[in-house]
């Protein structure tokens, strides 16, 4: 899978691309025919500090785009998010596919 990261006032470091690599394995556990992904992460002058970091994912499956962002005062946690967003939406989205090739074979 490809991973492509993008920032807004922050320098992406190897530490942070290894950690989104590393938790977007857990997707393609679940999932292994994700093509590509987009990672959007930026910092802002949010008055609330939870709001500050954001991290937003866009994962480009077969027909489908799925999308997820999260906001955190912490990157890291923010990824972490996002990812686990994303997780569901996989997970649905499997199901979805399989379900959908059972009821072919029931008529």
């Amino acid at each position: 899978m490809n991973l492509r990261i993008n920032s807004r006032h922050l320098e992406v470091t190897p530490g942070i691309r290894d950690h989104l690599e590393n938790r977007l394995e857990r997707i393609r556990k679940h999932f292994d025919h994700v093509i590509d992904a987009s990672a959007f992460l930026m910092v802002d002058k949010a008055k609330e500090k939870g709001l500050r970091q954001t991290a937003e994912l866009t994962l480009h499956l077969k027909g489908k785009e799925l999308f997820a962002q999260a906001h955190h005062e912490d990157l890291y946690h923010a990824m972490d998010a996002v990812i686990d967003k994303l997780d569901r939406q996989v997970i649905k989205h499997k199901e979805r596919i399989q379900d959908h090739h059972h009821d072919k074979h029931l008529q």
